[in-house]
């Protein structure tokens, strides 16, 4: 096997082994020793790729990222930008539950704090532009009461998103993130959406949520 495969192999298990000890210890509580021996590798490898262990945090946060927005992605361009909005944080709910980078990834940004990866780049703060961007046209499309700040609409589903993922990782109820996330929407819809569509769009909300 070429030097450079091999590196990749063991940048991999590495960074698997650290999802894992970060989802199980925090990242206050994760050794570098409990990652080496979760990841099976030596002291040397592990630091031949990572210096520290907030710089192999930061790499989690990365990877789980890049799984994040792959996954987003696949959610079709073409649909309403409310149910976008929606689909959206099943997701992260359903993601956070079984990618164990991805949880991982959501967990270390509350407890790291800062919310970034290897780079400056604030992960909220592009979450939080996409969804002004997809609230504004879901006004364009009338879904979306037209006198609404879309950036205010757009930080409040982050915040209460978020919110969601904050209460059940901290009581210990991930499993229960799906039903949690219908019962936001229950309530968050009626003050963003036309009273005509308010069925439609909880309807649609409880039928993401039984997709879990």
């Amino acid at each position: 096997m070429a030097r450079q495969a091999r590196a990749e192999i063991t940048r991999d298990a590495v960074l698997t082994g650290a999802a894992e000890v970060f989802l199980r210890l925090g990242y206050a509580n994760a050794s570098l020793n409990e990652i080496m021996a979760q990841a099976n590798v030596t002291k040397g490898a592990l630091y031949f790729h990572f210096g520290s262990k907030e710089e192999l945090a930061r790499a989690v946060v990365d990877l789980g990222i890049e799984r994040l927005a792959a996954s987003r992605d696949r959610l079709a361009d073409n649909a309403p930008a409310l149910e976008v909005c929606i689909s959206y944080s099943y997701l992260v709910a359903d993601l956070a539950l079984r990618d164990r980078m991805v949880a991982s990834m959501l967990a270390l940004n509350h407890q790291i704090g800062d919310y970034r990866g290897t780079s400056n780049q604030n992960m909220l703060a592009v979450f939080i532009h996409e969804h002004t961007l997809l609230v504004k046209r879901a006004i364009e499309e009338g879904d979306v009461l037209p006198d609404l700040d879309p950036d205010s609409a757009a930080r409040l589903m982050q915040e209460l998103t978020a919110g969601v993922h904050v209460i059940a990782l901290g009581t210990g109820e991930l499993e229960q993130m799906p039903a949690r996330m219908e019962r936001m929407w229950f309530h968050l819809l009626p003050s963003l959406v036309p009273e005509s569509k308010l069925g439609y769009f909880r309807e649609y909300a409880a039928r993401r949520a039984r997709r879990y």
